[in-house]
């Protein structure tokens, strides 16, 4: 194992999770309340952020998305992928689960749900932009946090390293095409040029920048380089509440209207996470691959890299669409429901092993 990989193995597996993490999802209820306060109460500052634009992107939207983005990035080490040998069986089920499943099955969650059985209770006129949000949550695999739930249950921080360096590399060639399928099935248009340009702007340049930076921290050695990291974790989250604000600023007449689209559009996703997270667990007990790697498994296939969601989703479809808000959704429930996961599979460990 390289000396680079070992230094972020080591910090992928000793982290604490941090009080923004750890309280995430009071954070983003703070957001509503506050973006839907702030939306009311001052429309004309907002406004004038939304049509801040350069080329059809919303600038103070692009600076807060590479602010979420890039510290998260730096700590791929994408040297770790010659690991990815070392357990075959793990990473084959979760890249099944990642991309074979998920995205679909969250299609079809969400022509079930939202076309069919919530539709009389969600205006009619964001249905489509709803389902959009959901294929877009799904089409992409976490990323950082998943180190952090890969440490709360026990797994092997080698393999999490590998399998998110792994999805990392797909997610630059496979995000498009599958978002382009899955709107495309979904009767939902969208201009490819807008997609590429978002996968350009959030994903490879981003990519880029992190990992130039990271080979620069880390020609000054191990302990700087885990310094800056710890110095720059809040940075990710911190801009992530700011980007909510400015989103339920512009969703809070929807909201206000009708405050229970939030937990009709947490039905689907919900059920998605629970469903790939107990198919990629039960995958791994039949296919005889230990506890260590079976967790991150699961909990890789379940949670997914919503900073990208709602960055595709804002460029796609604006602000104030229902794909934005459905992909708020999403981090609304991630860390609740992340957890809840990382507690089953550490309580079933010696139903597991038992196999």
């Amino acid at each position: 194992m390289s000396a680079q990989c070992e230094v972020t193995a080591r910090a992928a597996a000793g982290a604490p999770m941090s009080l923004f993490e750890r309280w995430l999802t009071l954070w983003v209820f703070l957001c509503i309340v506050v973006g839907i306060a702030l939306g009311q109460l001052l429309p004309a500052p907002f406004h004038l952020l939304g049509r801040l634009q350069f080329a059809q992107v919303n600038l103070p939207v692009g600076l807060l998305i590479w602010l979420m983005i890039i510290p998260m990035l730096v700590k791929v080490d994408f040297t770790a992928l010659h690991e990815v040998r070392q357990h075959v069986r793990g990473i084959g089920v979760t890249l099944f689960v990642n991309w074979l499943v998920k995205p679909f099955s969250m299609a079809l969650l969400g022509w079930l749900f939202i076309r069919h059985l919530f539709a009389p209770l969600l205006p009619a006129a964001q249905l489509d932009s709803y389902v959009a949000g959901l294929i877009l949550l799904a089409a992409a695999p976490c990323t950082a946090m998943v180190f952090v739930w890969s440490r709360l249950s026990g797994g092997d921080p080698l393999f999490t390293l590998s399998q998110v360096a792994l999805n990392d590399t797909i997610m630059v060639f496979a995000f498009a095409p599958i978002v382009a399928l899955l709107l495309g099935v979904s009767a939902i248009h969208v201009p490819w040029a807008t997609l590429l340009a978002s996968v350009l702007m959030y994903i490879v340049i981003p990519l880029a920048l992190a990992q130039v930076w990271r080979r620069l921290l880390l020609t000054r050695g191990r302990d700087h380089f885990e310094s800056v990291i710890a110095r720059i974790g809040p940075w990710s989250i911190a801009a992530l509440l700011a980007m909510l604000v400015l989103l339920f600023a512009f969703q809070g007449d929807a909201i206000l209207r009708q405050p229970l689209i939030i937990a009709l559009l947490a039905v689907p996703i919900l059920i998605q996470v629970l469903f790939n997270s107990a198919l990629a667990y039960g995958l791994n007990r039949l296919l005889g691959e230990k506890h260590a790697i079976a967790c991150p498994s699961a909990l890789i296939g379940a949670s997914n890299f919503f900073e990208l969601a709602v960055a595709a989703a804002i460029s796609l479809f604006g602000f104030a669409s229902g794909a934005a808000l459905a992909t708020v959704v999403g981090v609304l429930i991630e860390v609740p429901v992340m957890l809840l996961v990382v507690r089953v599979v550490g309580a079933s460990r010696g139903w597991y092993e038992r196999a």
